[in-house]
């Protein structure tokens, strides 16, 4: 019995004895070819659900992170309702949201200070006042809240006191005060930061926090400067 001649458009592939398996069997196939399996070394692959050590990541790598609003603002909560049942009055919670914000302030100026000088060839440290208010302003605030704070204001009546103005501060946004609390300022924690910047700067001063609302911003906050008599002093002897 004769079989029809294939179609002159068409060609076969192999005319050998071998069962279709084995032609469809890459590995039974010249033109196929399977790559060998890697080598699996168990000592340096993590082990699943180990996470690797903080410590051993690159400072200037994690300078753009954000942490979540929501993680945040449940945190600090978390810390203020803390700290509220361990204190006898609003004075005393206030002193230590300041306490705990200056040891975050210290840590902030060491961090901000090593980048300055991996970053920039001629690093520079600010010996006048008003540049190193800037800067906290600036860039202080915006590696803690991710955003500079809205104004800087001086003092009409007394030549010690500045005031760093946050129209909607991110620590106080999720916070509803007791109305028997109302003078209550969490925003203390931030007059802590501010304070620990200033005395590592060498600008020693007293800074407290206040709710100064108005009707567009409800949470309006204002940070108090008071500088001690030392660095005004020094300051007009600059001017010379």
């Amino acid at each position: 019995m004769s079989y029809p001649q294939p179609h002159p458009r068409f060609s076969v592939l192999s005319n050998s004895s071998l069962s279709s398996a084995e032609h469809l069997s890459p590995a039974s196939s010249s033109r196929f070819s399977l790559p060998s399996a890697p080598s699996i070394n168990t000592a340096t692959t993590p082990k699943p659900g180990v996470r690797p050590n903080i410590y051993d990541r690159p400072l200037n790598k994690t300078r753009n992170a954000e942490v979540s609003a929501a993680a945040f603002a449940f945190m600090f909560s978390e810390i203020v309702q803390y700290t509220q049942k361990r204190v006898s009055g609003i004075n005393d919670l206030e002193r230590r949201l300041n306490t705990l914000g200056y040891r975050i302030g210290t840590r902030v100026l060491e961090l901000m200070a090593w980048r300055n000088e991996s970053a920039a060839k001629a690093p520079k440290r600010e010996t006048r006042f008003l540049p190193a208010l800037m800067s906290i302003h600036t860039h202080v605030w915006r590696a803690v809240f991710g955003k500079p704070a809205d104004a800087i204001e001086k003092s009409v009546e007394n030549a010690d006191e500045y005031m760093i103005i946050d129209n909607d501060p991110p620590i106080t946004r999720n916070i509803s005060v007791p109305r028997d609390m109302s003078s209550l300022s969490c925003s203390s924690f931030t007059a802590g930061i501010v304070e620990a910047v200033l005395d590592g700067l060498g600008f020693s001063a007293r800074v407290t926090a206040h709710n100064t609302p108005n009707d567009q911003y409800p949470n309006r906050t204002t940070i108090l400067i008071k500088l001690e008599k030392s660095v005004l002093e020094r300051e007009e002897a600059l001017k010379t």
